[in-house]
């Protein structure tokens, strides 16, 4: 069955398998103890933080291993709100964040805290200039996700750097979908990113908070990862996510340019073949892997149960609330068809031939839909 959806989770690297089933066995002890099982597990766990922030070309120390990208990003935003009161307690995000950012908004709202909403275009994309008007002198911090997890576009995080920088306001990243595909830009001061996004783990996050950023915890004090996040590192899950890191990042390097020619066929073939089709998203500044389209007079909801029963696994709606049923943030943000919307996002080894049997049944299951919806 072809599955589509490695911007939710892309599927266990290999090398990150085999490098979770040897860490089991080495690397199950507390880091912080004395004896040499512990000392064996911090050693692992020093070389997974290093082989991490290499790739991520951040110093090691300033790299944590998280129980969750979500957790990473409440870490971040929190802890540099926290850290800048006496700064402000203004916050800038853009308006298609990924839902783990805008919750923490929320909170900060209403624990007395403002928030300005930058809007997007048609595209998904923020303008750097509308970015940079929003930042103010009591502004604590700015959030900019590097690439939006449902349509693909890339944000001019570089820009927005440039003018965080001379305001005197650090930029957090959020780069999920970026860290293992595509370079991030420089100039943030934190990161956060997740390790099932890229064929790591499941349950394993990556925060890098940036020498000289001001950041305190806003949860209780704990002596793990630096004071930054709390609890017993997981030893085996960081040296698979290394794993991971690594050869996904090396292997997507050279198959971008092959998914981003699949990828370009599904944006031009659908609207020869099925009408009433929006394309959605930047189609240039874009994640090579991943298209988003919607369709009139059909529900999202049943054409992905359609397609899954035809052997397509793909996703509909927003990302990070389709079990809601809760119309997608990003797409209204942008302003376009909220509803009738599938992303599909190709994962290592998609096939031509799996994207050209896609784009042969999906015209007909939306013509039968919208005819069982009495639309045509």
């Amino acid at each position: 069955m072809p599955y589509f959806d490695a911007a939710s989770t892309e599927p266990l690297h290999p090398a990150a398998r085999s490098a979770l089933l040897s860490a089991f066995e080495t690397g199950w002890a507390d880091p912080a103890r004395l004896y040499g099982s512990g000392r064996r597990a911090r050693m692992l766990l020093d070389e997974a933080r290093a082989r991490v922030a290499a790739s991520l070309k951040v110093r090691p120390d300033e790299l944590s291993f998280t129980a969750s990208g979500t957790q990473a990003v409440h870490l971040a935003v929190l802890g540099a709100l926290s850290a800048r009161r006496r700064a402000g307690r203004h916050l800038v995000v853009s308006a298609v964040e990924h839902s783990s950012v805008l919750h923490a908004a929320e909170l900060h709202e209403r624990e007395g805290g403002t928030v300005t909403t930058v809007p997007v275009d048609l595209r998904g994309r923020v303008d750097p200039e509308e970015f940079a008007a929003a930042l103010r002198p009591d502004t604590a911090l700015a959030c900019l996700q590097s690439a939006n997890h449902e349509v693909g576009t890339v944000q001019p995080v570089a820009e927005a750097a440039e003018a965080c920088r001379a305001a005197g306001v650090p930029l957090f990243v959020d780069a999920a979908q970026s860290v293992g595909r595509v370079p991030v830009p420089d100039g943030w001061s934190l990161l956060a990113a997740s390790a099932h996004k890229f064929g790591g783990p499941p349950g394993t996050g990556l925060l890098v908070i940036r020498k000289g950023t001001r950041w305190r915890s806003p949860l209780p004090a704990d002596e793990r990862e630096g004071g930054r996040v709390p609890g017993l590192p997981n030893v085996p899950a960081a040296l698979a996510t290394a794993a991971a890191l690594e050869a996904h990042a090396a292997e997507f390097a050279a198959d971008a340019p092959r998914l981003r020619e699949l990828v370009e066929r599904i944006r031009t073939r659908l609207p020869e073949t099925v009408a009433d089709v929006e394309i959605v998203g930047d189609p240039v500044r874009r994640l090579p892997h991943l298209v988003t389209f919607s369709f009139l007079y059909v529900e999202g909801e049943a054409l992905i149960t359609e397609l899954d029963r035809l052997g397509f696994e793909v996703s509909s709606g927003s990302s990070c609330t389709a079990d809601t049923l809760r119309p997608s943030h990003v797409l209204e943000a942008m302003g376009v068809i909220t509803h009738g919307n599938v992303r599909v996002s190709l994962p290592r080894g998609a096939t031509t031939a799996d994207v050209d049997r896609f784009l042969a049944v999906l015209p007909e299951t939306v013509t039968r839909l919208r005819k069982s919806a009495g639309v045509i």
